[in-house]
């Protein structure tokens, strides 16, 4: 939808024109008329569009400028964004600044004074985990881009922090599902209550965010570790670093299953990570196949879906995500370089996934952003994808059925796209959405392919997507690694069974090799000489000595990683 322009004078026109005339009267002069006149171009009053203004006088034309207007500019990071990324770099410009507005619109219809949440569509009251990152996006990309100032950010963030903190747990684990965005209770599908399982997925998405509000708002860090810190990750991670999520069976006994595929499963498996969960072999490619597509060797997962009763969708947001948030970057990455991906395959297949679609817009005409998204009517939602099932572009509803007249063009795709790819096929993608929207409710899904019109429907992932891609384009990562403070994720309950019990990461201890493993370490106490506060260690056996102990305090070291040894040790190959 297109809404009014600003009812604002524009007058850059002006003012360039009257720098150049040597006096007042050169307006006369250039015009070689008898009546002085001036032309303004392209000018809007009162929400209404002009092409000029055109002014004249019978005497002299006389123009005065008053003093320069105060233009108010957005800078909250300042040194801390990326100087350079891939992609758009830049201010926003007026049109995209508007954009950022409808799409915050979206967040403020929506959300839920008793709890901090937001619907994840419309006007209906309930929400998941994913859907949640999506608002904490937006309120990220709301306040950097201006759009809010502190104090809102503030008030919603920590209100959202306390519901969080204080959800209701499926079988006392990890968040469920879905909950009733209202009240915060647990809910199925239909917004009715029950506990219907757990995602991985969906928790992976919400941790990156977590973290993303750590390292931006250190003042909320304390409040954000929290959250995480009551849920028992036992069942979501395996021991070789596999995602599970869980569903109830209709005995009422819960059943664990392996979650995710090749683009989602790793985007999510970063979200662990970040944390200091051990998740190498979900964000590990293998098993990875390839479909040629245009030219295009396009990735999918390896895993065949009659066997593993799950299907590899090849859609673009896992990818998009990665790029925008984490700049296609290793968990462990603190460089904040926005022009290196040390995650390189990421990278690489995100090339691919774009490219592809570049491709089928040139060799077919159709304007191409797929992504999953919301669908009005039956069957409600669709995985509108590159490649699934053996074929590509495959619009697939839950079912497997296929929807091919519910093909998109995905809003966030479009826009997503947009930011992280320089080209003038984004170019196109963008003109093709950035008006489809109503500026008091947000963004619509997007506009199908076949020609049946916009998706009259509005969505908290679209909109936060939309939102954090137009913050890219302004700082790059979303994910600055700035925050040095000590982390009570880090250091809470160490010595006690309680992070053991929960399966949380101990960052603070280290196992080092020993015996028959390579490069044996000596370890050091266990009480270290840095902990020796009030008394001068003296070194000497295998532990520490004290002497001229006082009631005189030293300076309190920062905390410090302790090396343990492994329960078992692999014994070294012998020399041939």
């Amino acid at each position: 939808m297109t809404r009014p322009r600003s009812p604002l004078w524009l007058l850059a026109g002006a003012v360039s024109l009257l720098a150049l005339l040597p006096s007042t009267h050169g307006a006369a002069q250039e015009a070689q008329t008898d009546a002085p006149a001036l032309t303004i171009d392209d000018l809007a009053l009162d929400a209404r569009s002009y092409r000029s203004l055109t002014i004249t006088s019978e005497g002299e034309l006389s123009l005065r400028l008053g003093d320069a207007a105060q233009t108010e500019t957005c800078n909250r990071r300042g040194a801390t964004q990326s100087s350079a990324h891939f992609g758009r770099n830049g201010q926003l410009t007026p049109r995209e600044f508007e954009m950022a507005k409808t799409a915050w619109a979206y967040f403020e219809r929506s959300y839920q004074e008793e709890t901090g949440l937001v619907n994840a569509v419309g006007s209906f009251p309930s929400t998941t985990l994913w859907d949640t990152a999506s608002y904490i996006s937006a309120l990220v990309a709301a306040h950097e881009l201006c759009v809010i100032d502190k104090r809102t950010f503030d008030q919603r963030a920590t209100r959202l922090i306390n519901t969080l903190r204080n959800l209701p747990l499926y079988r006392g684990e990890a968040p469920n599902k879905v909950y009733n965005a209202a009240t915060g209770e647990m809910v199925d599908y239909t917004n009715q209550p029950g506990e219907i399982g757990m995602s991985a997925n969906d928790i992976g998405r919400l941790l990156v965010w977590l973290q993303i509000l750590k390292e931006r708002y250190p003042h909320l860090a304390n409040g954000v570790d929290n959250v995480p810190m009551r849920w028992n990750f036992c069942n979501l991670i395996n021991e070789d670093g596999r995602m599970f999520g869980s569903f109830t069976q209709s005995d009422g006994n819960t059943r664990y299953v392996q979650e995710g595929r090749l683009g989602y499963e790793e985007y999510a498996a970063k979200g662990f990570a970040l944390w200091g969960f051990n998740v190498d072999r979900a964000m590990s490619p293998e098993p990875v196949n390839y479909i040629e597509i245009f030219g295009v060797r396009v990735p999918y997962d390896g895993r065949d879906p009659r066997v593993f009763k799950n299907q590899n969708y090849v859609l673009t947001e896992g990818y998009i995500l990665d790029g925008l948030e984490m700049g296609w970057d290793l968990p462990t990455d603190r460089s904040n370089d926005g022009t290196i991906a040390s995650n390189g395959w990421r990278a690489e297949f995100a090339q691919r996934i774009y490219l592809v679609q570049q491709r089928r817009f040139e060799q077919t005409g159709v304007i191409t952003a797929r992504s999953e998204h919301q669908v009005e009517g039956s069957p409600y939602f669709v995985y509108d994808t590159i490649f699934a099932d053996g074929y590509p572009w495959n619009t697939l509803d839950p079912t497997g059925e296929y929807q091919p007249d519910r093909a998109a063009i995905a809003a966030k795709a479009a826009i997503g796209m947009w930011a992280l790819w320089d080209t003038e096929y984004t170019d196109l993608l963008f003109e093709s959405v950035a008006d489809l929207s109503e500026p008091d409710r947000g963004f619509y899904e997007g506009l199908y392919e076949n020609g049946n019109g916009y998706i009259p429907l509005q969505t908290a992932n679209n909109n936060g997507i939309i939102l954090a891609a137009l913050l890219y384009k302004v700082q790059g990562p979303i994910l600055q690694r700035v925050n040095q403070n000590t982390q009570v994720w880090d250091t809470a309950f160490i010595g006690t069974d309680i992070r053991d019990n929960k399966c949380h990461p101990n960052r603070m201890v280290e196992e080092v090799p020993y015996c028959a493993c390579a490069n044996a370490t000596r370890l050091p106490p266990v009480i270290p000489a840095e902990e020796f506060l009030y008394c001068r260690p003296v070194f000497g056996g295998s532990e520490l000595g004290a002497t001229d102990c006082s009631t005189v305090e030293h300076d309190l070291p920062l905390p410090q990683v302790r090396q343990v040894l492994p329960s078992s040790c692999p014994i070294p190959e012998l020399n041939q």
